[in-house]
C-alpha cells in the first residue's frame, strides 16, 4: 500500500519534499504557518489542511521541515497525542543536541522518531544526486525506506538521532570551507582584472580533481601515521606563507587562508614538519580518541 504522508512546512525545501511525494504517488497532505504557499501543491494533487492537527491526523508518516528546532517544539508540543499513533521525521536543520533531545521528546510521548540530514538543495530533491542521510528510530527506516527513497538516496547511521546531523554539518563544513577559499582566490585574482565567473571555471576542474585525494588523505589520518609524506608540513608551510604574502599584497583579508596556516604552523612549532601535511588535523582533533 502507498504510504500517506504530511509535510509541515512550505518553505522552499518543505515545498520540493511535499512535490516528490505527489509525484511519487504518496497521499500527500501539507500545513504551513502562514497560507498562500501551498497552491501548486494543490494543483498537483496535495491536500492542504487548516490546522496541524489536522494535517498530523491525516497521514502515517509525517515530515517536518520547519525554520528551526524551535519552531518544531511550537508546532508539535501541541499535536503530540496525535504523533502517537505515527511515523515522526525530522528534516529540519538541527544540530544533533537539537536531534538528540527531540528524540527524548519523542519517546516520552510514544512517539517513533526518526531524524535526517538533506544532502540536497531543493531543485535537486527527487532528482539523482539527492541524498539524504537518517538516525534514530531504525523501524520508522525500514518501514518507510521506499517512500524516503523518493526524496533521494537514503542511508542509515544508526539509533542515536544525533549521528545523521552531525554527519550532515561535517560535510556542510568541508563545503562552505571550500566556498571561502573560492572566494579567497576569486578577490585575488580580481586585482588582475580576472572576473569571479572565469576564476570559477578553472577553479571547479581543479578542485574536483583534488577532492579524489581525500579518501586517501582520510587512511592516513586514520592510521595515525603521518611519517610518509605524500607533502610535508614544511613544504605546504612555505606554500602557504607564499599564498599569505601574495594575498598581502592584493589587499585580501587573510580570514580564510589565515586560519589554514596557523593550523599548519601549529604542526610545524611542534616538530612535525617532516611529516605529511594531513597532520594538520591533530591540530583540529588534539585528544587523540580514535573511533574504532
Amino acid at each position: 500500500m502507498t504510504t500517506s504522508v504530511t509535510v509541515l512546512g512550505l518553505g522552499a525545501m518543505g515545498q520540493a519534499l511535499a512535490t516528490a511525494f505527489v509525484r511519487a504517488g504518496h497521499p500527500t497532505t501539507v500545513w504551513n504557518r502562514s497560507a498562500g504557499r501551498d497552491a501548486e501543491l494543490v494543483a498537483a494533487g496535495a491536500k492542504s489542511l487548516r490546522t496541524v492537527a489536522e494535517a498530523v491526523a491525516a497521514s502515517d508518516l509525517v515530515v517536518v521541515c520547519l525554520l528551526d528546532h524551535r519552531s518544531v517544539h511550537e508546532v508539535l508540543g501541541p499535536v503530540a497525542d496525535i504523533l502517537a499513533d505515527r511515523a515522526l521525521l525530522n528534516l529540519t536543520s538541527t544540530d544533533p543536541r537539537g536531534s538528540r533531545e527531540l528524540a527524548e521528546w519523542a519517546a516520552s510521548h510514544g512517539i517513533d522518531f526518526l531524524d535526517g540530514g538533506i544532502m540536497a538543495t531543493p531543485p535537486m530533491i527527487g532528482q539523482p544526486g539527492s541524498s539524504l542521510l537518517y538516525s534514530g528510530s531504525r523501524s520508522v527506516f525500514d518501514t518507510h525506506r521506499a517512500t524516503l527513497e523518493s526524496l533521494g538516496s537514503a542511508e542509515y547511521f544508526g539509533a542515536d538521532a544525533g549521528q545523521a546531523a552531525l554527519v550532515d554539518f561535517a560535510l556542510l563544513a568541508g563545503m562552505y570551507t571550500m566556498f571561502a577559499g573560492f572566494y579567497h582566490g576569486a578577490a585575488m585574482v580580481r586585482t588582475i582584472g580576472m572576473s569571479a565567473e572565469d576564476f570559477g571555471h578553472r577553479a571547479s576542474g581543479w578542485l574536483a580533481a583534488m577532492t579524489g585525494s581525500l579518501p586517501r588523505a582520510g587512511a592516513t589520518i586514520d592510521s595515525g601515521d603521518y611519517s610518509k609524506p605524500f607533502q610535508p608540513l614544511d613544504f605546504t608551510k612555505a606554500a602557504l606563507d607564499a599564498i599569505v604574502s601574495a594575498s598581502r599584497d592584493a589587499g585580501v583579508d587573510l580570514d580564510v587562508i589565515g586560519a589554514i596556516k596557523n593550523l599548519v604552523d601549529r604542526q610545524v612549532a611542534d616538530g612535525y614538519g617532516a611529516q605529511s601535511s594531513e597532520r594538520m588535523f591533530e591540530s583540529l582533533h588534539p585528544r587523540g580518541d580514535r573511533a574504532a
